[in-house]
């Protein structure tokens, strides 16, 4: 029987009670800080009507747990809607025509996430060209594929850490250094990974990395996190900005347009208060127990979940060593939405996405969760 390193912390997420919810690479299970966090919030808006300077604050409290997270300044991290929004700032920042010698190659795979390849793809107009790598579900040779496609027209190489479909993880260093050697930047996905993989930006020379909430961070869709190495930050001028882009959003200088130093240039509108709030709280919890104990455990829950579905004899798609993968285990089957529906029925909480059903711990679940969820499947598909 494996022991559960953070028993304590199951009884801050209500749901466990009654249902295993397994479903953290789409939506993590509310914890009774976050509910909090929102009853803070709302009471602060029934109360004193509107209370700006305190909302404010919290945006900036979210803002550095999620840089306390990653290993970077807090300085260096701006806040927007969602990982669509950060991406498609950065891409306004970059130049694809021009003279005969411009860049214009954006490299990406095929099991990047839909939405940021279409940012990509959204350039085209603009004069990008966007290369997609193959990948294959289920390998570990991810970041050798990527390097091998930058070339000398590269301007920017687009990554996820950890593969929404079937978790396999690509060391970013790795990929970042092929980037750097060809005169490009990296745009790092980390949406299925912060909170789960361990990350240091510092460490790992990352140029840009973004992640949203309501995945591994615990939180709720509306929010987003985009760092940006501040030497590059201070190089690009963003044409997708808002008032909380400028030096003094509180100057109200309709006909000025001077960017703010480091990634707050890439701030755009109003942020999003109420999202602020709860990802402040969920990232602080994070903190508190700290990502590299969760991603030994969830290595952990992996070794488990493939050694399972063996065992049932179900087809995982995903890598088979723990270490190439982040939680996320997928299992092809027939009509996966569908099924979806009928493990909630049977106590789990789980995540279809085209023809695999996704399980997906987070550090609050057990091996037994876990196996339980697996032998479900293997009964209502067997």
């Amino acid at each position: 029987e494996m022991k559960h390193p953070f028993s304590s912390y199951r009884k801050l997420f209500p749901i466990l009670e009654h249902t295993a919810q397994l479903s953290s690479c789409s939506q993590s299970a509310l914890s009774l800080p976050v509910r909090q966090a929102v009853d803070d919030y709302l009471e602060s808006w029934l109360r004193r009507g509107a209370d700006w300077g305190y909302w404010m604050e919290l945006v900036g409290l979210a803002r550095a747990e999620f840089a306390k997270l990653i290993g970077a300044a807090a300085d260096d991290v701006a806040v927007v809607g969602s990982v669509s929004d950060a991406a498609s700032g950065i891409a306004s920042a970059l130049r694809f025509d021009g003279d005969a010698g411009a860049r214009r190659r954006t490299v990406t795979t095929t099991l990047d996430f839909p939405s940021l390849c279409h940012v990509w793809l959204a350039q085209r107009p603009r004069g990008a060209d966007v290369h997609l790598v193959q990948a294959q579900p289920g390998a570990s040779d991810g970041a050798a594929r990527i390097a091998a496609a930058i070339d000398a027209q590269t301007a920017l190489v687009s990554v996820s850490q950890a593969c929404y479909y079937d978790g396999q993880t690509i060391d970013i260093a790795a990929t970042g250094r092929a980037a750097r050697a060809q005169g490009a930047i990296q745009f790092v996905d980390a949406y299925q990974s912060a909170g789960a993989v361990g990350i240091d930006v510092r460490a790992q020379d990352v140029d840009i990395l973004s992640a949203g909430a309501q995945k591994y961070l615990l939180g709720i869709p509306g929010i987003a996190f985009l760092y940006v190495r501040r030497e590059l930050a201070q190089q690009m001028i963003p044409t997708v900005t808002g008032w909380f882009g400028r030096v003094n959003p509180f100057a109200f200088d309709p006909a000025g347009l001077d960017f703010a130093d480091g990634a707050a240039r890439f701030n755009t509108g109003t942020p999003p208060m109420m999202c602020a709030a709860v990802a402040r709280a969920s990232i602080a919890l994070l903190n508190e127990i700290g990502v590299p104990a969760i991603e030994d455990y969830l290595q952990q829950l992996s070794a488990v979940a493939l050694e399972e579905a063996d065992r049932l004899g179900l087809e995982v798609v995903s890598p088979r060593d723990p270490r190439a993968k982040g939680p996320n285990t997928a299992i092809r089957v027939p009509d996966a939405a569908q099924l979806e529906g009928r493990m909630f029925d049977a106590g789990y909480v789980v995540s279809a996405r085209n023809d695999v059903i996704r399980i997906a711990p987070h550090f609050y679940n057990t091996a037994d969760e876990v196996v339980g969820a697996l032998r479900a499947l293997a009964r209502l598909t067997q």
